[in-house]
């Protein structure tokens, strides 16, 4: 599909996911057959100021295309600058303005999800990051608040009207956070609703869902999040089933384990060694989900401190386990 002028070869996208899709978790699942990442959700408001963490989060791979930019913010003014100073830092394809974040720091701040409950103001912040960048720009949002306000369609036309070039649905409420089933059916009003392509997320696990949310909504593409965690393989294994091809098998176990590895050894690259394996406690513990026997090794992990930790512990499973 296209969005604006970019042309995505593929119909999977990873999820932007705050603290996980970071340049490692990015580059591996983009080898592994994603046709298109986001960067994690920045401040417009941070990158105004200048914040170096902030800046650091749109770093892109060098093969990182298309990508998009994905920034979150409430005013107008300071998106579009937010905007602009994005793509010139990232050097992405696509902006993308996060309007379905449900968390609560964010929603208080009239941010994220809670723009859907004030339409006038999103639309002023599309016009206005339209007006601020050459890229496309696409909004991700939400079924709608709770269930007494479901406006997700209403909310794409609107979107579309301002400039938008292609949005991603989540088919939950912001009040259900991510709990109960994702709703296909208001994704397929959401497309019906528009002319510009229309991104599917939630309850996509296998790559059956992903072909059946596709069937099911009319979108042109699907967008995967904790699908993806702990188990890359998933993009190349749906893009595979979408094709009609046959499904390629999940590795095992030992070459899982090396494909961990590599995703931490790329993030202490990028962010050094003591964060690295920080966050690599909750990353390895979703590549092990599942795995018998595996409790000890997750307790193992929860604890590690450098990279020779996890080299131990990983030549551990990998004779232990299988």
């Amino acid at each position: 599909m296209k969005i604006g002028k970019i042309e995505i070869k593929g119909y999977t996208a990873l999820a932007p996911m705050a603290g996980v899709t970071d340049l490692a978790f990015r580059t591996i699942c983009r080898e592994l057959g994603a046709s298109y990442t986001y960067t994690e959700m920045v401040s417009a408001k941070a990158l105004v100021y200048q914040d170096k963490k902030s800046r650091a989060l749109l770093k892109l791979g060098e093969d990182e295309h298309p990508a998009a930019a994905q920034i979150f913010g409430s005013e107008p003014e300071v998106m579009a600058e937010g905007a602009a100073r994005a793509i010139e830092i990232s050097g992405a394809d696509i902006l993308d303005i996060n309007m379905g974040c449900p968390t609560g720091k964010i929603v208080k701040n009239g941010e994220g999800c809670a723009l859907m409950q004030n339409p006038e103001l999103a639309m002023k912040i599309i016009e206005a990051v339209v007006s601020a960048v050459s890229v496309p720009v696409t909004v991700k949002i939400r079924k709608g608040w709770d269930k007494g306000s479901v406006n997700a369609a209403e909310f794409a036309k609107m979107a579309e009207e301002a400039g938008a070039s292609a949005i991603a649905v989540h088919g939950r409420t912001r009040s259900q956070l991510y709990s109960g089933i994702a709703d296909w059916d208001i994704i397929a009003e959401v497309k019906k609703a528009v002319g510009i392509p229309v991104i599917a997320n939630g309850d996509v696990f296998t790559p059956e869902d992903a072909v059946r949310i596709l069937k099911r909504t009319g979108a042109d593409m699907v967008m995967i999040g904790r699908g993806a965690l702990g188990n890359p393989w998933i993009f190349k294994r749906a893009e595979a089933a979408i094709g009609g091809k046959e499904i390629p098998k999940i590795p095992p176990l030992t070459e899982r384990c090396d494909t961990a590895v590599r995703q931490f050894e790329l993030a202490k690259e990028d962010k050094g060694e003591k964060i690295a394996c920080l966050e690599a406690r909750k990353h390895y513990a979703w590549y092990l989900h599942g795995v018998p026997h595996s409790g000890y090794y997750k307790e193992q992990i929860s604890k590690v401190s450098s990279m020779d930790d996890i080299y131990r512990i990983t030549e551990e499973i990998k004779r232990e386990l299988r």
